[in-house]
């Protein structure tokens, strides 16, 4: 029993005894990465909220994306700003030829059929990505921020890295973007009537292929903007599209039809993860952050598999 209470009450009393700055370095640094999670979680949502389909391959079109960002700077010789235009452009291709070659042929399949088409879209990016881009390690220069922010250490005393405040501040621009799009456009409202039932949202006039082209265009954007921001911390190698490995749990928890779910789920996990492995990894000895994720996911399932925000599902038989 004793062991047990030292087990439990031990990192409580470390974060007393480092409180309020090392902890608070603690907190904030598990924000900004649980905005990191959510920037990749959102790509899931997205198309998942319009079609209902989990897109095995967000992570690695992030990757791919990445990738494209930077064979385009370093092959034609051109600045950030016209390649991640360049970039863009490629990834509304890329949407377009999805539906054109793949979706437009399995218009109301089964979940698991259009999952499965997914898990072959993600190794064909892949493959295409080694072939056109090599598959070397690249850094991606873009003129990001790096290094501990000046405001933070002068005016606080804190350790703040100005690339992850970046990260959050773009994830929180695209909530609010995706957040207004969903809610108040005509095609957000499209987006949602698809997810609901193809064959009702066709009876009314709305074009499958049209909204499915917007839907994954846009995830492909928002994998842009993931890929940048994980490529520029860790530099662009095929390990990237694990990251989508580490957006699972986010979405557990947040719900996968939840764009502001996306968010929260990546704030608990970001700081949960961070506050488990200071403050109990010496105690069983170290990796909790590895793992830490999965296990809270784990623990949704069992109790509200249907997320924070997620809509619960009855059907009836």
């Amino acid at each position: 029993m004793n062991a047990v209470y030292v087990f439990f009450t031990q990192p409580f009393q470390q974060m007393a005894a480092d409180f309020p700055l090392f902890f608070a370095e603690v907190v904030i640094s598990g924000i900004l990465a649980g905005m990191m999670y959510a920037l990749v979680a959102l790509g899931f949502v997205l198309i998942f909220k319009a079609s209902g389909i989990f897109n095995f391959a967000q992570g690695v079109m992030a990757l791919f994306a990445a990738l494209t960002l930077v064979g385009i700077m370093e092959r034609f010789g051109l600045g950030p700003v016209p390649a991640i235009a360049l970039t863009v452009l490629v990834m509304i291709l890329l949407a377009w030829l999805i539906e054109r070659l793949v979706l437009r042929h399995l218009v109301n399949q089964e979940p698991i059929i259009l999952f499965m088409a997914t898990i072959g879209l993600a190794y064909f990016l892949e493959g295409v990505g080694d072939i056109l881009w090599g598959a070397d390690v690249k850094a991606l220069a873009l003129g990001l921020p790096r290094g501990a922010s000046p405001w933070a250490m002068d005016n606080l005393g804190l350790y703040v890295e100005q690339l992850e405040l970046v990260a959050a501040g773009t994830a929180g621009i695209l909530v609010v973007v995706l957040a207004v799009f969903f809610q108040k456009t005509t095609v957000g409202r499209a987006l949602r009537a698809v997810a609901d039932d193809h064959q009702a949202a066709l009876s009314v006039g709305i074009s499958l292929h049209t909204i499915w082209v917007v839907v994954w265009s846009a995830a492909g954007i928002v994998a842009l903007v993931a890929g940048i921001m994980w490529g520029a911390k860790s530099g662009v190698q095929f390990s990237l599209s694990l990251i989508a490995l580490k957006a699972l749990p986010v979405l557990i928890l947040g719900g996968f039809t939840s764009i502001t779910g996306a968010i929260v789920g990546g704030l608990i996990i970001g700081v949960g993860e961070k506050i488990a492995e200071i403050y109990w990894g010496p105690v069983i000895g170290g990796a909790i952050e590895n793992w830490f994720a999965y296990m809270l996911a784990l623990v949704f399932l069992l109790f509200r598999p249907q997320g924070l925000f997620g809509e619960k599902i009855i059907e009836r038989v």
